[in-house]
C-alpha cells in the first residue's frame, strides 16, 4: 500500500490534505519530514516547477513538474533525477504550502 493512499483518496474527493513525506530527493524544496499542504488542482493550470503529488510507473511521489508537452508532464526530483512522463490523470494534487519540521 502506498504511503500516499489516504491523501490521493481525499484529493480525489476534492479535499485539501497535509502530508509529511520522507526522503531526500526533494531536499531544498521539501525536506525530510516537512509538513506539506496539497490541494486538488486543475491540471491545465499546472506549470513547470510546481510540486505535485503524482503516480509514475506505479509509484507515488511528491515531485516537480520538469516539463509540459500536449497535456503530459515530465516528473522529476530536486536533485536532477527524472521519473518519466505522465498524463493528467496521474497528477492528484499540487503543493501549496511547505512548513519546515
Amino acid at each position: 500500500m502506498s504511503w500516499a493512499k489516504f491523501a490521493i483518496e481525499a484529493l480525489k474527493e476534492g479535499k485539501t490534505v497535509e502530508i509529511k513525506p520522507r526522503g531526500h530527493s526533494m531536499k531544498g524544496k521539501v525536506n525530510d519530514g516537512d509538513k506539506v499542504t496539497v490541494e486538488p488542482c486543475e491540471v491545465e493550470k499546472l506549470e513547470v516547477g510546481d510540486i505535485v503529488l503524482v503516480r509514475v510507473k506505479g509509484q507515488d511521489y511528491l515531485h516537480l513538474i520538469k516539463a509540459k508537452n500536449q497535456g503530459r508532464f515530465l516528473i522529476g526530483n530536486n536533485r536532477g533525477g527524472i521519473n518519466g512522463w505522465v498524463g493528467h490523470n496521474c497528477v492528484y494534487g499540487k503543493a501549496i504550502k511547505v512548513e519546515s519540521n
